[in-house]
């Protein structure tokens, strides 16, 4: 992880952690280039969390967008889940 990446991260943890109790719930976003598979990838990380996933296809049907809305116990598990995430090809995190 490069040292812009991990300096996010710090900041991230720090303000969700004065900005919430933990355990919370926790939206992602995701943008995924719009393969099954990629897509996929992406709701298999939240299996048997109790997320709910909502997806919309961009307007050219290139992308998908993937919200998940899930109880994460604190913001250390957060950030895990979105290091978990990054090695997938193409996905963009917002």
């Amino acid at each position: 992880m490069d040292k812009k990446t991990e300096e996010f991260y710090i900041r991230l943890k720090e303000e969700l952690s004065t900005t919430s109790e933990w355990p919370s719930e926790y939206l992602y976003k995701f943008i995924v280039p719009t393969t099954a598979q990629k897509v996929l990838e992406v709701e298999n990380a939240f299996n048997n969390m109790g997320a709910v996933i909502k997806t919309s296809q961009s307007k050219t049907g290139k992308y998908t967008s993937v919200s998940v809305n899930v109880r994460m116990e604190s913001p250390d598990a957060v950030i895990e889940k979105y290091i978990a995430l990054s090695n997938i090809e193409g996905i963009i995190s917002l």
